[in-house]
């Protein structure tokens, strides 16, 4: 998948790589920070949904701040405050600190992610935007099978806390690559920031919005909760969760590999809903078969695949809606994705603290993906009347 990949994008990567380690890691270990923390599994799961709370307030609020600066010295001080946070969440004595630490450590993930999305755009050739794209977020496919496998091992077996040093010390990697290797893109400039906000009167960048916040929640209420699911409904030993995460990342980086083609191929919004479709099934036969030990390893894997492959055509979805304002609107969907992650971990969590189980989260979980579809079916009616009314005129 990253054969031939240019070093410039390959910054983006890594930078990837270790925010897809601290966002994921702490789904696999959960279990452990509860028990080191003397709180309930839902209570750690707030440690989940703090740090998609620092993501939604971080990527606008880092945009507006970065300004018309070169995108290379913005992404580099953003994986420097990424490195410095994820340290500091490594040491935290007690919960609140490490609440604290947590979301401040989310704050500059949706910029990072925002912001190298239109960087890798603008690097790939015509009619390849979509799989460069898909290149950058290959970093979160492979922190789910190498990275959060290991740090999940790390944290069973050793501590959950060396675990996020070296997320750390990834992060620190990152920004030397991309002072290294990443090219001195000129700003946007053109643009001010309360000129972009102007974007935001759009009803079909809101429509992209709600795509985002609340049909990505599916997969957040899933994976959220994926090592209690697996060791107390499928019965797997709890040394058992290093390698099912790694199926988990194995089916994320095949659909994000595909998910940029698809979005190529045919359209970004075309592909965005069919593929939320495909998460309400999945998510419901997760729920059916989670009992039986093999059809909820395959489950894994295609539950991943799936919810990775809208990733790509998303991100073209805003950007192509959001002419001059990419930026911002970039930015805005990673914080929107993580309101997802915020919705669905809190909500997944609900049902479980009821005595509902374990399989309930992915019922929730399917209804978030619908109602993202409902917004899928709004947007492609207003793009159809504006193709209409061009046609017309």
């Amino acid at each position: 998948m990253l054969a031939g990949l240019k070093p410039s994008l390959l910054t983006l990567t890594i930078g990837g790589f270790s925010i897809g380690m601290t966002e994921f890691m702490m789904m696999g270990v959960l279990p452990d920070v509860a028990s080191d923390l003397g709180v309930t599994i839902p209570a750690a799961g707030h440690l989940i949904a703090v740090y998609a709370l620092g993501v939604v307030i971080g990527a606008p609020l880092m945009v507006a701040l970065a300004g018309n600066y070169p995108p290379r010295k913005v992404l580099i001080t953003l994986m420097a405050m990424f490195a410095v946070f994820n340290g500091l969440f490594a040491i935290a004595p007690n919960y609140g600190t490490l609440m604290i630490a947590r979301l401040f450590s989310g704050l500059p993930h949706g910029a990072f992610f925002g912001m190298g999305a239109v960087v890798a755009s603008r690097l790939a050739e015509p009619g390849r935007e979509a799989r460069s794209v898909s290149l950058m977020f290959a970093g979160l496919t492979l922190a789910n099978i190498i990275g959060v496998p290991m740090g999940t091992y790390i944290g069973h077996n050793l501590s959950w806390r060396l675990s996020f040093v070296i997320i750390a010390a990834i992060a620190a990697i990152a920004a030397i690559s991309i002072r290294r290797w990443m090219p001195d893109l000129k700003a946007e400039g053109g643009t001010s920031f309360r000129d972009s906000l102007r974007i935001f009167r759009k009803p079909e960048l809101w429509l992209i919005i709600g795509i985002a916040s609340i049909g990505t929640g599916g997969l957040f209420a899933w994976i959220s909760y994926i090592a209690p699911l697996m060791t107390e409904v499928a019965g797997f030993g709890s040394n058992a969760i290093t390698y099912i995460m790694i199926v988990a990342g194995v089916g994320m980086a095949a659909g994000n590999y595909f998910g940029g083609r698809l979005a190529d191929r045919f359209s970004p919004l075309k592909t965005t809903g069919s593929l939320l479709l495909l998460m309400i099934v999945s998510l419901l036969v997760v729920a059916t078969v989670s009992r039986f030990q093999v059809p909820a390893v395959i489950m894994t894997f295609v539950t991943g695949a799936i919810a990775f492959a809208v990733i790509a055509p998303m991100q073209m979805l805003i950007i192509n809606a959001a002419k001059g304002s990419e930026m911002l609107a970039s930015a805005s969907l990673q914080a929107s994705a993580n309101m997802g992650n915020a919705l669905g971990a809190y909500l997944g969590g609900i049902p479980i603290a009821a005595g509902l189980g374990f399989t309930s989260p992915q019922y929730v979980g399917a209804l978030l993906a619908f109602i993202g579809f409902l917004f899928c079916l709004s947007l492609a009616r207003k793009s159809g009347r504006k193709t209409a009314l061009a046609a017309t005129a």
